[in-house]
């Protein structure tokens, strides 16, 4: 077997988005990164999904529209709380 140089390119598996209750939908931006949408179609943030030694944390991130940028909002241990903060 001849090395290259080059390291291995391992493919990042998709994770499952999480089921969340409100109206928003979430919509795949990554392997473990959703947009959030609104009902009329609106990207309002995004969910991230984070490891943690504790479990599983999820970041909320909203778009800021003016720049078009994210700015993190938060990290919650729950999808539904996350979502939640993008709302205001």
């Amino acid at each position: 077997m001849h090395n290259t140089g080059q390291a291995a390119v391992v493919p990042e598996i998709p994770f499952a988005a999480p089921t969340i209750r409100g109206r928003e939908t979430l919509s795949r931006a990554g392997a473990a990164l959703w947009r959030v949408v609104t009902p009329d179609g609106r990207v309002i943030g995004h969910l991230r999904r984070l490891e943690h030694p504790l479990g599983m944390r999820f970041r909320a991130e909203r778009l800021h529209r003016a720049t078009g940028r994210f700015v993190e909002v938060g990290e919650f241990w729950s999808p539904d709380e996350a979502v939640a903060s993008l709302r205001a």
